[in-house]
């Protein structure tokens, strides 16, 4: 009964809380953060009652204090797989991936044959199963983060060449006439119009490959990999049922994956500060 009241409490505080803070969030936005930090505390502490009071096997679900002693008491494995997965696999597939895609995305947009015969090949890569691309990857990059960023590549460079392709086709065709009639060249218009009407699109496909290129990458190195590495650990340490430690690599995944995101989103209202969307938030 305490548990329930603690939680609905917690509830009815979130609830109000975000009906007093939602008038002042355009001159104080960090008073959002408050939000979503009582819940994921108010989330902690249930669990924490729930896994203690009922007795439950920590290999089903350990408690998130003992998933917090696992992180603590492995500080040196877990940075040695953070900078082989994140910083290695995934922000370097990542930067080639979005990279090419935008390129790609650019000098195909003057021909009508290249769009029509790439977009369809894009859909149909885009359903690959990281399963059948990692292995081959593998065997074609080696056992390294190479393959794993080879997969982030793949994985990457689709969304961002059909979001791309689609934003600089959002400028209205007045618009277009406007910069005809001030004598505007191809590359001119392209910088000063379609470009910047094509932030939006450019930043969803950049925050929706900054978790695919986390999760290609952790997936992939299932498949082989050397003796580090998120997902190595992962699969290892499930085989010898040390459970907290694989959620001790899940939540720093989660917070590396929620900082990337992050940065993106306050990137992507300095560049597009201009667009309804954000000078709304």
């Amino acid at each position: 009964m305490a548990l329930i009241a603690a939680w609905l409490f917690a509830w009815l505080f979130v609830e109000r809380l975000s009906k007093t803070l939602a008038p002042g969030l355009g001159d104080n936005a960090g008073l959002g953060l408050l939000i979503p930090i009582a819940f994921g505390v108010t989330i902690l502490v249930v669990w924490e009652v729930v896994t203690r009071a009922g007795n439950v096997p920590q290999v089903i679900l350990p408690p998130p204090s003992m998933i917090w002693a696992r992180i603590t008491a492995s500080v040196p494995t877990l940075l040695a797989d953070f900078q082989q997965t994140f910083l290695k696999a995934v922000l370097i597939g990542y930067a080639l991936g979005c990279g090419l895609g935008f390129v790609v995305a650019i000098l195909i947009d003057r021909s009508p044959f290249l769009k029509s015969g790439l977009l369809p090949l894009g859909n149909f890569v885009s359903a690959l199963p990281i399963v059948g691309v990692a292995p081959i990857m593998v065997m074609w990059f080696g056992f390294d983060w190479p393959s794993k960023a080879a997969v982030v590549v793949i994985m990457t460079f689709f969304p961002m060449l059909v979001n791309t392709v689609a934003g600089l086709n959002a400028s209205s065709a007045i618009e277009r006439d406007l910069m005809r009639t001030y004598a505007a060249g191809y590359w001119q218009t392209l910088m000063k119009l379609r470009l910047p009407a094509a932030g939006p699109f450019i930043f969803n496909a950049l925050k929706i490959n900054s978790t695919l290129a986390l999760i290609g990458a952790i997936v992939a190195e299932f498949f082989g990999t050397p003796i580090v590495g998120m997902g190595f650990r992962i699969s290892t340490e499930v085989g010898r049922m040390n459970v907290d430690m694989v959620w001790a690599e899940i939540a720093v995944a989660a917070v590396a994956g929620s900082v990337f995101y992050g940065v993106i989103v306050l990137i992507e209202r300095g560049v597009t500060f201009w667009h309804p969307s954000v000078r709304g938030a």
